[in-house]
């Protein structure tokens, strides 16, 4: 008869050893699961990857970032302020005809046609009622249609109080135009509508359209320029016109600032699957 080989390990068998670990595959996804290097990773260290080093914020998935909040209140108020003062310091040398006011005339004399006229003259266009008002309309029925309609009121609002503010200052201080005999040119009432116009639609539409904003500046300072070169206004009847139209936007500006923190805090945050 042949001889059935004894299975190894009896209790006959003094030499037996207990079974030992193989330092293969298996190693690797048992106890060294643990290292570094290895796949399934269970001791929380990132891994040498610079995806694998960021953190996951509460906000959102791995490496996102928190909403950025709104505007700080500090800025809002202090720009207000600023543009008060200012104001207030412009109007006071046009009434006493200080230092300034002279420098204000001598620069006056080296903007007139210093532009073709007809470029000079359609930016100055752009600050009548029939072209920057209807812009600023189409605007609030856009922010009334989405819900907005604090940030609708405050903009149709300050566009009221342009001639609200402007046409009793031009009474009260009534300066003489560059090129003419006639008074009350300061402050500048094209200027001023120009910006509260085009700055408060920027305002309701940047949420939707990051362009508005530049669009805006672009569009105001055009008017100021045009009006400037084509001899209407002198530049202190434009600077005085836009710290009116700071004064004018900063509700709507923080408004509608609090519009969008509120909206970006009721958005569902975005679920990530494992990676």
């Amino acid at each position: 008869m042949r001889e059935t080989p004894r299975p190894q390990g009896t209790a006959g068998d003094h030499g037996a050893e207990p079974p030992q670990p193989r330092t293969g595959s298996a190693q690797a996804h048992t106890a060294g699961a643990s290292r570094s290097g290895s796949p399934l990773r269970s001791d929380g260290r990132p891994p040498h990857t610079p995806r694998g080093a960021r953190h996951t914020d509460e906000a959102g998935p791995p490496g996102t970032t928190p909403p950025v909040p709104g505007r700080p209140a500090l800025l809002v108020l202090l720009l207000p302020l600023l543009a008060v003062l200012l104001f207030g310091a412009a109007t006071w040398q046009v009434l006493a005809r200080g230092p300034v006011v002279r420098l204000d005339e001598r620069i006056s004399g080296g903007l007139v046609g210093a532009v073709p006229a007809p470029l000079a003259e359609a930016g100055a266009d752009l600050g009548n009622m029939p072209v920057a008002v209807p812009v600023l309309l189409v605007a609030v029925v856009w922010a009334l249609r989405r819900g907005a309609r604090a940030a609708a009121g405050w903009a149709a609002g300050a566009m009221l109080l342009v001639p609200a503010l402007v046409v009793p200052l031009k009474l009260l201080v009534d300066r003489v135009g560059p090129m003419t005999e006639a008074s009350g040119y300061y402050p500048s009432g094209h200027t001023a509508t120009a910006m509260v116009a085009y700055g408060g639609a920027a305002l309701l539409a940047r949420e939707r359209w990051r362009w508005a904003v530049p669009a805006a500046v672009v569009l105001t300072a055009a008017t100021g320029t045009g009006l400037m070169l084509r001899g209407y206004h002198w530049p202190l009847d434009v600077f005085g016109s836009l710290c009116l139209g700071v004064l004018l936007l900063a509700p709507l500006w923080w408004v509608s600032s609090s519009g969008r923190r509120r909206s970006s805090g009721r958005t569902p945050r975005r679920r990530t699957g494992p990676s």
